[in-house]
């Protein structure tokens, strides 16, 4: 069955006070037409600023802004702690909003993803013409952080699943783990009301980097690894605005705050992994396996996964059916390429990075025409043609960095450090790998080589001028 696109029926607010900036915050949810995504807009900037929510757009890691949250940022505009209503969406399955934000940061509520589910639900979800991109994890992805023995995994799988494990070494907290099978089941009652925790230490080390504003007992679980001797219990207690005796619980927490599931902290991880995994721009159809994660190495592996679903994207848009190993096939290249008989120089494309890289084959036969006349008795394949079928394989990698790429003509203008190393005979396979040197405007550079067998046959600088169609 295809799923189709959501968003919702009505614009409707929520607001509050952001966690860590402590400012009054007003966040309006607004409906989105189809294949327009999530998207951020910060109301209190004039002009009004949009940020894509998007990985691409996630502010660098700092050691302080990045510590407890996700932020997004886009022509030095930040929008902070995004996390917790991005697994607000990802839950309902939500694909499509215009998110406007009066303030830096979305209200915290009460720590939890829950606060947004409900007010989306009153606002009523609504079912769109277009069927769901999906991320489709056709094989086994990795993120491993030897240091802080963090590990994330996404498996095949026809549906979607996610499962995360904690493990803190403390006793209050111990070690947890908890697993989502069915978002439409499960999410709304088992994941979005769980809230988020941290650490009594880090709860002084927040206050001290002037974070947490707006941070309370009543948006937060705090775990006690510290004894009250150990904390300035005065500058907790006006932090977390706690009215009387600030003490460490029977269970571990302070104050003696009381869980709404048994293990809460797991449960709030597979919320932030939800939420951040949903910078991806699209939802996953596989399993998703976290070993201690934090925001850090969600982002990193939601990197990873976007540049897969990017590549995943291009491949279904040119080609009919997935072949493994393989980005484009032929056919797919001659959607692509003007180029035909006996011009077409590259078979098929088994690596790309839009803009960046990319790895193609070309299958190097006796039939081929040249060689009647290149030489009889000896056939070798020309320089010249070898350089063009690397041209043609850098063509492929930036037509499609563009947008609108079929509107798009790429001409050759330079040639530089051109050297022929070895002969290139029949029943060879050539490996063309190119990569972006430089761009300005609308002129590249790129740095290409020829390979047969492991070794370097040709290799070239390459200048080019990518025009529209209209202009050629």
């Amino acid at each position: 069955m295809i799923k189709k696109q959501k968003t919702i029926q009505s614009s409707i607010s929520y607001t509050g006070i952001g966690l860590h900036t402590g400012s009054p915050s007003r966040i309006t949810f607004h409906p989105a037409p189809e294949n327009h995504g999530i998207t951020f807009v910060r109301t209190d900037i004039n002009p009004s600023p949009t940020i894509p929510a998007l990985v691409d757009f996630v502010a660098p890691d700092n050691g302080i802004d990045s510590l407890r949250g996700t932020n997004l940022v886009k022509d030095g505009v930040t929008i902070y702690t995004v996390e917790h209503v991005l697994a607000a969406l990802a839950g309902l399955e939500i694909d499509n909003l215009q998110i406007e934000l009066s303030a830096p940061e979305p209200p915290v509520g009460d720590g939890s993803s829950m606060p947004f589910v409900n007010v989306l639900l009153e606002a009523g979800l609504v079912e769109q013409n277009e069927p769901k991109n999906y991320l489709v994890i056709e094989e086994s992805q990795y993120f491993h952080d030897e240091k802080k023995g963090i590990d994330l995994v996404a498996l095949p799988l026809d549906d979607f699943r996610i499962s995360v494990m904690i493990d803190y070494k403390n006793p209050a907290l111990g070690s947890q783990h908890s697993g989502l099978f069915s978002l439409e089941k499960e999410f709304i009652i088992e994941f979005a009301p769980a809230r988020t925790f941290c650490f009594l230490h880090e709860v002084e080390l927040l206050i001290d980097q002037n974070l947490i504003k707006g941070g309370t007992l009543n948006n937060a679980v705090v775990i006690c690894d510290k004894k009250l001797d150990e904390i300035d219990e005065k500058k907790i207690r006006k932090s977390l605005k706690i009215d009387g005796p600030v003490f460490v619980g029977n269970n571990g927490l302070l104050n003696n705050m009381q869980l709404r599931y048994k293990n809460e902290p797991a449960r709030h991880k597979v919320l932030d992994v939800l939420g951040d995994l949903y910078l991806i721009g699209a939802p996953i159809q596989g399993q998703i396996l976290a070993g201690r994660p934090g925001h850090k190495s969600n982002i990193e592996f939601a990197r990873r996964l976007r540049s897969f679903y990017q590549k995943q994207q291009l491949t279904r848009k040119y080609q009919n059916l997935p072949r493994k190993g393989v980005v484009f096939d032929f056919e797919a290249i001659q959607r692509i390429l003007p180029h035909r008989y006996p011009f077409l120089l590259v078979d098929r494309i088994i690596e790309f990075e839009a803009g960046k890289r990319i790895v193609g084959i070309k299958n190097v036969t006796g039939n081929e025409q040249f060689f009647n006349g290149h030489f009889p008795g000896h056939p070798v394949m020309p320089g010249v043609l070898i350089i063009e079928g690397m041209a043609q394989t850098g063509g492929i990698m930036l037509l499609n960095a563009e947008v609108n790429p079929a509107d798009k003509i790429l001409y050759f203008s330079g040639l530089d450090n051109v050297r022929f190393r070895k002969l290139v005979v029949p029943g060879s396979q050539l490996i063309y790998e190119m990569e972006l040197v430089k761009k300005r405007s609308n002129t590249v550079k790129m740095q290409g080589k020829a390979f047969v067998d492991g070794e370097l046959v040709a290799e070239a600088e390459m200048m080019a001028t990518i025009v529209n169609r209209d202009q050629a």
